[in-house]
């Protein structure tokens, strides 16, 4: 006769089998609670999205709170649903990646000990690591060729192909979050590495703190929705808008404000709220935009920043004044080079009758404003630009965070410049107030026209 504890253990592993909570559950049950509903939550997310047809999930939750540990989990609960899958993960680093794909794998190979006690081979005894192909980061199952993948973005994925992506965590502090550079290596790292990889149909799960705006999350998000891709985001912040932690058994609200204290206001809310932290830092906190523009300005002048190497940006704004208030009419920002940016330049002074145009002549740009005066006088045939050349001696850093207040408070936008411009939006909208910026050619030429405002008595 079948005990109690017998039938209750048999309806664990079922449930588990069908659910992917049911088996964190199994698996890990002093974890996996009842009561930590975000766990559910989290849980029935991943299924529901592995179960339907939508192409990329973001999952954004604090540290400790076991996204790591879910996501391998359930690596291993796709496998007991079709052991054909290929899994690649890939995380910050060869160790991370290494103790990722150790989880994965060791949860699958558990040898049963207890009887007592509910292993995978209970949930899922079709599933088995190959014999003699269980390498540390590249493993297969019985049955299946290359079936787990783990890298990083120093490793390799050379000849691996898989149906399912998990990325997780790839930033490691404050620091590479504030690094455009850092940002940039591990989009590319994703876009020329990962998704070559990726088999068509196949399904992407992004889990990471949110650092900042640019980062992979972030990146992520916005180039699938523009290539209309089916988008999944979830979010958890380990203080709830109600006042509530997310669970107070892994951190209490003492324990939250204490690492607020430690850390910072702006490192903490990027760690356990979800804001990237760039959002704090950034310089320009806010712009101020216009509709109509006003009937009479009492001058329309330019500023020019040429590019000073290969991989900067020109950046040209002209405005007008009204009542000491300044217009932007329009941004020529753009790496090209100077044949085409000379002619244009000049075609936008005339274009919008500007009085005076003031070009920093250091790395090239008084070659460039001889070009454009000339382009005006003999091309044009205009003389109503005065074309000017400086030397710009003052530190670029300290006049661009000087006048940020100038900047937000007195210059104006058209209501759509993030359209009409959208690389000098992405430029203002993103600049740091500290850590390392890519570019500070579109806030250089801003301050540019702060600086010609004063001249102006403006």
């Amino acid at each position: 006769m079948v005990d109690m504890e017998t039938i209750k253990r048999y309806a664990k592993i079922e449930l588990a089998r069908r659910e992917f909570f049911g088996f964190c559950q199994a698996l890990a049950p002093d974890f996996y609670k009842d009561d930590r509903q975000y766990l559910i939550d989290l849980c029935n997310e991943m299924q529901d999205f592995y179960q339907s047809d939508d192409d990329i999930l973001v999952i954004n939750e604090p540290p400790r709170h076991g996204k790591s540990r879910t996501a391998s989990m359930f690596a291993q609960w796709v496998f007991g649903q079709n052991p054909q899958e290929k899994v690649m993960t890939g995380s910050y680093n060869e160790t991370l990646s290494t103790t990722f794909s150790k989880a994965v794998r060791n949860g699958i190979s558990t040898v049963k000990a207890d009887p007592d006690v509910i292993v995978y081979s209970d949930i899922f005894p079709q599933v088995r690591i190959k014999q003699g192909d269980g390498a540390m980061n590249l493993w297969s199952l019985e049955g299946g060729y290359n079936s787990y993948l783990a890298t990083s973005p120093t490793g390799t994925a050379t000849g691996f192909g898989a149906t399912i992506l998990i990325i997780d965590d790839l930033i490691k502090n404050a620091e590479e979050a504030n690094n455009e550079s850092v940002l940039e290596k591990h989009w590319d790292w994703f876009t020329n590495t990962m998704l070559s990889r990726l088999e068509e149909g196949g399904k992407i799960i992004i889990i990471m703190t949110r650092w900042a705006t640019g980062d992979l999350a972030g990146r992520a998000l916005e180039h699938f929705k523009e290539e209309r891709k089916k988008i999944r985001h979830l979010t958890m912040k380990a203080l709830q808008d109600d006042g509530t932690m997310l669970c107070s058994d892994i951190l209490s609200r003492e324990s939250y404000d204490m690492k607020v204290r430690a850390m910072g206001e702006d490192i903490a809310s990027a760690n356990y709220q979800q804001i990237p932290i760039d959002i704090k830092g950034k310089l320009y906190s806010s712009f101020k935009t216009y509709q109509e523009l006003p009937k009479d300005f009492t001058g329309i002048y330019s500023y020019c920043d040429t590019a000073d190497q290969g991989d900067d940006y020109l950046c040209n704004i002209i405005w007008g004044v009204y009542q000491k208030e300044a217009y932007v009419l329009d941004v020529i920002y753009t790496k090209q080079p100077m044949e085409i940016t000379e002619p244009a330049v000049a075609q936008a002074l005339f274009s919008f009758e500007v009085n005076k145009e003031r070009i920093e002549s250091n790395s090239g740009g008084r070659a460039f404003a001889r070009n454009v005066k000339r382009i005006l006088e003999s091309e044009l045939n205009s003389n109503r630009t005065d074309v000017s050349w400086f030397h710009q001696s003052k530190n670029k850093i300290a006049r661009i965070t000087s006048n940020a207040t100038w900047v937000m408070n007195h210059i104006y936008y058209p209501a759509n410049w993030r359209d009409r411009w959208p690389e000098y939006h992405k430029a203002m909208t993103t600049y740091q107030r500290e850590g390392q910026n890519a570019h500070d050619d579109g806030p250089d030429a801003t301050t540019g026209v702060a600086e010609t405002m004063y001249l102006l008595g403006g």
